[in-house]
């Protein structure tokens, strides 16, 4: 399956591409929020020519405010499915398509807020820079919202879970880990967190069948 990303029109500052990824971060993180609140832009995280990216959604309450990607509780569940898969979370880089918290304040809470695709279209210049620059390859959506980042349309994650092709990099589809917090069913949780594991383990034996390749 191929999934080809339709044009972007790009703005003043994605005319010219950094040439690092340094370069890239200073233009994210000097770059004003698309969406009002953020405390700062949360970058990407991990080794360049990561055998491995994940790409999520947008940073959450924990990932505002701490400056990094996958702290929070969905990042938590992450970080365990990986270790049941045999995936070192050091050795892979994880990122999301959209960089800065959009969210509702309800008291002294932050709740979070579904990106919209013209938001999803205005940072894909970004998100596509970033993983020319840090070079995976195996390049894993997680969830909808990376689905449209990297495909360019939606596509509904029940049919397409799996191996893909992002613009000719090789990918595979998967729920979001924040999914899995919201299963009600104790034993439809544990089933889906099964299957997320046993997505991640495909996803683990793909990239290693591309490197020796």
């Amino acid at each position: 399956m191929t999934l080809r990303r339709g044009p972007t029109r790009g703005t003043a500052d994605e005319r010219i591409a950094p040439a690092t990824l340094d370069g890239l971060n200073a233009l994210i993180a000097g770059s004003k929020p698309l969406v009002p609140g953020a405390t700062r832009a949360v970058l990407g995280e991990g080794p360049i020519g990561a055998s491995i990216a994940f790409v999520g959604e947008q940073p959450g309450d924990q990932e505002d405010r701490q400056g990094r990607p996958f702290v929070g509780p969905a990042g938590q569940l992450l970080d365990r499915a990986m270790s049941d898969a045999g995936i070192d979370r050091h050795a892979v880089y994880v990122t999301n398509a959209i960089k800065h918290f959009k969210f509702e304040q309800r008291g002294k809470r932050r709740i979070h807020q579904r990106p919209t695709a013209g938001e999803v279209k205005h940072y894909r210049w970004w998100l596509d820079q970033e993983l020319r620059l840090v070079h995976p390859r195996l390049v894993v959506a997680l969830g909808a919202t990376a689905i449209l980042a990297l495909a360019g349309k939606p596509l509904p994650i029940e049919k397409f879970r799996g191996r893909a092709e992002f613009d000719g990099r090789a990918g595979f589809i998967t729920v979001h880990p924040s999914y899995l917090l919201r299963v009600p069913d104790r034993t439809a949780k544990e089933q889906a967190y099964r299957e997320f594991v046993d997505d991640l383990r495909s996803i683990r034996r793909i990239a290693s069948a591309h490197q020796n390749a």
